[in-house]
């Protein structure tokens, strides 16, 4: 079961930690996110877990930031959820926010071998998430089929929307396959919203969605324009961080607003700092050519780029609660939870393994940091200092 009552500071330094440290991109934060709550804290089972993961696979929005959002809500209430997404959220803000102002790169073996070493991390925190969700989510051959199907689905496909099919159809095979399989426990996922907050969500979602290109044509601000331009990124994007960003170049770089030299730049700083890569709209806010840019730009970018998902997660967990407790649901879920594994394990081989595993050294760091995460119990913080060591040391070596 979650366990709830905790306090936003608790929550606020726990993913302050995380935001300096979950390198990898959104499947990556899954991992950490697993291993730090499930795992060591406890604040929720693996089932409930899963099934947070698998809502907000479906939601337009950031995925990971979603879950992490979803987390705090239920340790700490609104306030958890607040300090859950700023502590997630803003060290990579601040980061590209120093980036936009030209705070220097850092070159040489240092420069290189840097990022790829917590690339090598990212590898081994997925691999140890899908090695422990499998053994619990599919302990059968049912189940087992199902994550493999859905591997292949993604692999073999190239479309975006592919990962919602294959959830999609694990619910299908979940209620065909998976209704033998024991009842799970209720009461393990409740969070703090009501219906009535739950349906004032969804209205501001729509409401925002469709009236800020309305209130554009009055000229009253030219931030109105901007901000719809980060919002309507974050409501209409499916498949996790990676897929918001030639949304964004569309936004930006076609008015002007950007050169494509400024966005290419930023694009690659974005992959090699921690936390979401949403964050990447404070580096455009920052360096936008009109008002507001700086510091007063980046806050317009990361609020609206994030708020869309937060109000669709907001305006659908009261009713994703009552839903999965249904005798129909469960089995669904089950197929779901399977979808889920096989989704995660295809993010391992393809981006996350075929982008950073290239020499046998890489394979050697990428194996120290499982077994180093999954049998002796070392701290992710700690393996990711490992990590970014041993990518430096790969490149000293030229290997």
């Amino acid at each position: 079961m979650a366990k709830s009552h905790g306090s936003p500071l608790e929550v606020l330094l726990v993913y302050l930690k995380l935001g300096v440290s979950s390198f990898g991109g959104p499947i990556a934060h899954i991992g950490y996110f697993r291993e730090e709550f499930v795992v060591r804290r406890r604040w929720l089972d693996e089932r409930a877990f899963v099934d947070l993961v698998a809502l907000c696979q479906f939601l337009p929005g950031p995925a990971s930031s979603q879950v992490g959002f979803s987390i705090g809500l239920m340790r700490a209430g609104y306030l958890g959820a607040l300090a859950a997404w700023t502590g997630f959220t803003l060290p990579s803000a601040i980061v590209l926010v120093l980036f936009a102002y030209g705070a220097g790169s850092v070159s040489g073996p240092l420069g290189a071998g840097l990022p790829h070493g917590l690339k090598l991390v990212a590898v081994a925190i997925v691999a140890q998430a899908v090695w422990g969700m499998a053994r619990t989510l599919c302990p059968d051959r049912e189940r087992a089929s199902i994550a493999v199907a859905a591997a292949l689905i993604i692999l073999f496909s190239g479309s975006v929307l592919s990962q919602i099919g294959s959830i999609l159809l694990g619910a299908i095979a979940g209620l065909w396959l998976c209704r033998a399989a024991p009842p799970a426990e209720h009461g393990h996922f409740a969070v703090p919203v009501s219906r009535g907050v739950g349906f004032a969500a969804l209205i501001a979602f729509f409401v925002l969605l469709a009236g800020l290109p309305l209130l554009q044509e009055l000229h009253l601000w030219q931030g109105v324009a901007v901000f719809d331009a980060f919002y309507r990124s974050g409501a209409l994007v499916f498949g996790g961080g990676h897929v918001v960003l030639p949304l964004l170049r569309e936004a930006f770089v076609p008015p002007g607003w950007v050169s494509d030299d400024a966005f290419l730049a930023g694009y690659g700083a974005a992959q090699a700092v921690p936390g979401p890569l949403f964050t990447f709209a404070a580096y455009l806010g920052a360096i936008v050519n009109t008002n507001p840019h700086g510091v007063a730009g980046a806050m317009l970018g990361l609020l609206g780029i994030f708020i869309p998902g937060i109000l669709i997660l907001l305006g659908t967990l009261p009713f994703w609660e009552s839903f999965r407790k249904r005798t129909g649901a469960q089995a669904a879920m089950r197929g779901v939870n399977a979808a889920v594994v096989g989704v995660l394990g295809a993010a391992l081989y393809n981006p996350i393994w075929v982008s950073s595993v290239k020499t046998p050294g890489d394979f050697g760091v990428a194996l120290l940091g499982f077994i180093l995460l999954a049998v002796w119990r070392v701290p992710p913080l700690a393996v990711v200092i490992l990590g970014a060591l041993g990518g430096i040391v790969l490149a000293l070596l030229g290997r």
